[in-house]
């Protein structure tokens, strides 16, 4: 079990400004800790199971951070954005204040789940192709996917920038021209550059997996959650070899 810190640095620590201002926040009576109003900043608080509301919301207390986002269109991953906003526009002030950052990037166009977090041993996990981590794309195309293009994908595609070929790991035809396809790697437009290859292009570009969690059905275009240990060991899962 953790040991109790003051709630002047958990408040810190989760993105709500600096020491002077979080212990503001307390003087102010603006902190509640599991429901009892806050008086001393210095008070010595378990984090296990903290719920704490700031300025009237409520906030779980996360030693790291851990979200799934679902990407709407036209938002770039970065926090120095040239054509479109920011995803991090999208999310809380105290997690753009804490630093979390987008494992690994989606195309401004290319919507669906989104890792963010503020650990860098699992975003280096998560994106690094050793780990041989899935990620499924469900692609949308003008032109009908044949079976051709399909062998051809998991057989594997060289790129013009490098002679190793990429391969699909798996691909699921869904209709006409909406495939599934799950890959490791994270090469630049990979998903668009592997379409083009094949005599295809892609129309339209939704994450809907990685390792073996799926994006909740009731997580709106624009919307985050908390993950969980479950949820993280989910993640994890590598594609069979």
């Amino acid at each position: 079990m953790a040991k109790p810190i003051s709630l002047e640095k958990i408040l810190f620590s989760q993105g709500f400004g600096t020491r002077r201002y979080c212990s503001d926040l307390v003087y102010a009576e603006l902190v509640k800790v599991n429901g009892v109003l806050a008086e001393d900043p210095e008070e010595r608080i378990a984090t296990e199971n903290l719920i704490l509301n700031v300025e009237g919301k409520d906030w779980e207390y996360h030693e790291k951070a851990y979200l799934a986002f679902n990407k709407p269109a036209n938002y770039e991953c970065s926090h120095k954005t040239t054509h479109h906003p920011s995803v991090y526009s999208l999310l809380p002030a105290p997690f753009v204040e804490r630093g979390l950052q987008c494992v690994g990037r989606l195309d401004y166009d290319t919507t669906g789940l989104l890792l963010i977090s503020d650990d860098g041993q699992f975003i280096h996990k998560m994106t690094t192709p050793k780990k041989n981590i899935g990620k499924v794309y469900q692609i949308t195309t003008p032109e009908p996917i044949t079976q051709k293009q399909i062998d051809h994908l998991l057989n594997g595609v060289v790129l013009d920038d490098d002679p190793k070929p990429c391969f699909a790991t798996a691909c699921k035809q869904i209709s006409d021209h909406v495939l599934a396809m799950t890959i490791v790697e994270g090469r630049y437009h990979q998903v668009k550059r592997m379409m083009a290859a094949v005599g295809n292009h892609v129309s339209q570009l939704h994450r809907t997996e990685i390792g073996a969690y799926q994006m909740p059905a009731d997580l709106a275009e624009g919307e985050w959650r908390w993950l969980y240990p479950e949820d993280l060991k989910q993640l994890s899962q590598s594609v069979a070899n």
